[in-house]
């Protein structure tokens, strides 16, 4: 009997990771800009092209869920099953910086959907590596969700910004997005064990058109640059892939990381970063 228990679970932890992986994962806020006193709610949404799906809480798959702001860092509560998947309260002005860290699950993928899948994401070594290895099957992927949000309490300071929250994969804005507007440049930098990772496709979308992507390759710093050309929802996203440990009873380890916040339709920084 508890071996059809263990069977079923994994199967259904199996599908689920099937539904999730090849889909982005982000935080949409309740509101990304927030007075003190409010209380505001972390919502979590696995889609494409920012039309995304509820991921109510699920205590089993959260690793890490926090906001870090000028006090510090803490939980985001909630209640298991919920959307929005957490709450907090905006206890002082500044950027708050809320940030998602799920459990790796497991997932099958045929030859076909898993060719696809680096394809699509840019991950060249990895198609490489497998290439190489003589692999040309079924794959079994470990991955896991590092997901991050900006959100302005009073008003925008130049000086206020993204702070990393040590996600094993994990997009970092340098500059305050809500200190910028339209037409600026933002520089992020993309790190896999806290250290800069270089030559990753990271991709930025606008709600409005999430068609018209930006993309750029990270550098030797690990840090790409975008000029976003419209206000409101951004959604920066980027995925690692390494052959996967011994014991993980997997092919491959993939890490995925995104950043949202809102670019308001003025700004406060009147000279754009050069390119």
């Amino acid at each position: 009997m508890l071996r059809r228990l263990a069977a079923l679970a994994i199967a259904l932890v199996a599908l689920n990771g099937a539904t999730l992986l090849g889909h982005d994962m982000w935080i949409e806020p309740t509101t990304f800009t927030a007075e003190p006193g409010r209380i505001i709610g972390a919502r979590l949404r696995v889609g494409q092209d920012l039309l995304g799906d509820p991921l109510p809480r699920d205590a089993a798959l959260i690793n890490q869920f926090v906001v870090d702001d000028a006090d510090g860092r803490r939980p985001l509560v909630g209640r298991n099953g919920a959307d929005p998947a957490g709450l907090l309260r905006v206890d002082i002005p500044g950027l708050l910086v809320l940030g998602y860290r799920s459990n790796p699950s497991v997932v099958e993928l045929t030859a076909e959907k898993f060719d696809q899948y680096v394809k699509e994401e840019g991950l060249e070594a990895a198609a490489a590596l497998r290439a190489r290895r003589g692999q040309s099957g079924a794959a079994r992927d470990l991955f896991s969700r590092c997901a991050k949000s900006l959100v302005l309490s009073g008003p925008p300071q130049p000086r206020h910004g993204d702070r990393p929250l040590g996600f094993t994969l994990e997009l970092v804005a340098e500059r305050n997005p809500y200190a910028m507007a339209a037409g600026q440049d933002l520089p992020v930098r993309l790190t896999y064990e806290s250290r800069p990772l270089p030559g990753a496709l990271v991709i930025a979308m606008n709600r409005s058109v999430p068609s018209d992507k930006l993309t750029g390759r990270s550098d030797k710093d690990g840090r790409v640059t975008f000029r976003l050309s419209r206000s409101g929802m951004w959604l920066v996203k980027a995925v690692h892939m390494i052959p996967a440990r011994a014991d993980a009873h997997a092919d491959w380890e993939s890490f995925w990381a995104s950043l949202t916040f809102e670019l308001p339709a003025t700004g406060h920084v009147t000279t754009p970063a050069s390119r």
